[in-house]
């Protein structure tokens, strides 16, 4: 009988535990239990905002990733569906980025098979980073390296629209001869193009400053009605001047009057689930192997998916922390891996968190992921029934979106901050910068690079505060590691060792908190020199973890104490018995 009722409770037990293992990998079962009807009419009204949103930005994203509109639309979907499954923020919506569509411009240059191999081989290399929780990786990528990127992306992804708004053909992609070429071909600027473009330009900025300008909820019921009809009015302003610019074009169009750069020709309905190419042909006939288009992704194969990591992490932390809950870090990695594997099967390029639409998403007050599964749904719809009216998209109107959209992207006041709290940040922000107009890869990766080099210069040249109470006293202001091992030993030569009279030195070690082979060495051949030369060298305040290794390495002459006050008195005894 006893025995019965252990088995019974370890059955349960391991039953309780499977379950919580099975909600942390499906956060969805943790919240959809405790779903109200309530959070079901947020969700609705979210989820239709941002599909209202979402809709015109895929589309213009898939011109910056230079790539037909309609992939655009198929990126746009996936995230809605696998999130509400496996993410753990109510406010983040994944889809197509400026980034994340500018990144893969330069990395597949708009060949449409590749993107979509880049994307299943991006998902599965973010998968593999969430199984192995390896999310840590993302911290040595440093704030003035993301914004140095960001930055140098918003400019390239404007200036690359200001063609379109011009209505200019057969301008170069390379930024530089982009930038050349505009100016050269000015003359040839379309009036039809200029006029609407600026004009959507003009509508999008002012409806943007009227959302901004939003007073107080303490208001009178009929200004709050009409607050509220401004809110939503410039919440879907991109949706709206998309219309009404299509509707303008149309319009000229059936009287004859070809005075647009309008979109053309889509591929209507939804696109085949088909696992993606992992070869392609070339116009000429050539087939291109797998490898050799891994190869030819080259450093994008890093970047793209680290970036779009980077992004939603750090938006999915933002609004975590504005709305008062707790994401994990490992699971959204998760969520974003999953997003773009099986995105690569529906026709996708890479995809990440959006800022902009999250933050519609959450002004609107959803209350669960489920709004992803509302805006996946507009999508979808929008696919399968209004791709024939996309036709009459005119460019120069998708060109004044994505300006709208990236312009805050550049933060001039960041540079201003940098500048005062430590000058020397502004490097890796430069060089990002300046780097990121060559190949936005190769800008990350040089930020990187000078990052960890400072990084691993503060590591190797400790400060190391020296101060004479009779005897010395070096005060380690930072941890003790192999890289400077070198550094100390050279300090201690200098002032203590290679001097007329050498003179014994107390250590304080308080903010050492970890110690290595290397540091035993140098420290063992430390105590010899001192020995020789018959003064002392007494560590202070040492850690009971680092004191417990030092004596486990036996050291000839190890001595220690748990002050410097103690270790200045006892080289003071010593000094006089002498």
């Amino acid at each position: 009988m006893f025995e019965g009722i252990l088995s019974l409770s370890g059955s349960f037990m391991a039953c309780c535990c499977s379950y919580s293992t099975l909600k942390a990998w499906l956060p969805i079962l943790s919240w959809l239990p405790r779903y109200k009807l309530k959070w079901l009419q947020m969700d609705l009204l979210a989820g239709i905002t941002v599909g209202l949103t979402t809709v015109p930005q895929a589309l213009a994203y898939a011109e910056v990733a230079g790539l037909p509109v309609q992939y655009g639309l198929y990126s746009a979907f996936m995230g809605g569906f696998i999130y509400t499954l496996l993410g753990t923020s109510k406010d983040v919506t994944l889809g197509p980025t400026a980034i994340m569509s500018l990144l893969c411009f330069s990395v597949v240059g708009g060949q449409p098979h590749r993107a979509v191999l880049l994307t299943l081989l991006c998902g599965l290399i973010q998968a593999v980073m969430a199984l192995l929780r390896l999310g840590f990786l993302l911290d040595f990528i440093s704030f003035p390296v993301i914004k140095g990127f960001t930055c140098a992306a918003a400019v390239t992804i404007g200036f690359g629209q200001v063609k379109n708004i011009l209505g200019l053909k057969d301008v170069p992609h390379q930024f530089f001869l982009e930038v050349y070429y505009t100016f050269y071909k000015i003359p040839e600027a379309r009036i039809g193009d200029v006029v609407l473009g600026l004009l959507c330009l003009a509508v999008l900025v002012m409806l943007m400053f009227m959302k901004m300008g939003l007073g107080s909820e303490d208001v009178p019921p009929c200004s709050r009605l009409a607050r509220k009809l401004v809110w939503a009015v410039a919440t879907m302003r991109n949706a709206l001047v998309v219309v009404a610019a299509s509707l303008v074009a149309f319009s000229w169009d059936a009287y004859g009057h070809h005075v647009f750069t309008i979109t053309g020709k889509t591929s209507q309905g939804l696109p085949p689930f088909r696992p993606p190419p992992t070869s392609d042909t070339m116009a000429n006939g050539t087939v291109v192997s797998f490898g050799e288009i891994v190869e030819d992704f080259g450093g994008g194969l890093a970047v793209i998916p680290i970036m779009g990591l980077l992004e939603s992490i750090a938006i999915a932390k933002a609004f975590a922390s504005q709305n008062d809950y707790r994401i994990d870090a490992n699971q959204e990695l998760l969520a974003i891996g999953v997003t773009n594997i099986m995105g690569s099967f529906v026709s996708a390029y890479p995809v990440t968190g959006s800022f902009g639409r999250t933050a519609v998403n959450s002004q609107t007050g959803v209350c669960s992921p489920a709004g992803g599964i509302v805006t996946s749904v507009i999508v979808l719809l929008s696919l399968e029934f209004l791709m024939p009216v996309f036709y009459y998209i005119p460019k120069a109107c998708l060109a004044a979106v994505i300006i709208c959209a990236v312009a805050p992207m550049v933060d001039y006041h960041v540079v201003a901050n940098m500048w005062r709290i430590r000058k020397l940040d502004l490097l890796p922000f430069v060089v990002t910068f300046l780097m990121s107009f060559w190949q936005v890869q190769y800008g990350i990766i040089a930020g990187v690079a000078v990052s960890g080099a400072m990084l691993l210069y503060n590591m190797a040249r400790p400060q190391i505060k020296v101060s004479d109470h009779g005897v010395l006293v070096m005060e380690l202001s930072s941890g003790l590691s192999f890289p400077a091992t070198e550094h100390l030993s050279h300090i201690i030569h200098t002032q203590a060792l290679q001097v007329s009279l050498p003179r014994s030195v107390v250590l304080d070690c308080h903010h050492v908190s970890v110690i290595d082979y290397t540091v035993i060495s140098e420290l063992r051949d430390l105590l010899r020199q001192f020995k020789l030369r018959d003064v002392q060298l007494v560590f202070s305040r040492l850690q009971p973890s680092v004191l417990e290794v030092l004596l486990a390495a036996d050291l000839q002459g190890l001595r220690h104490t748990d002050s410097v006050e103690a270790a200045l008195q006892m080289e003071s005894e010593n000094l006089l018995n002498d």
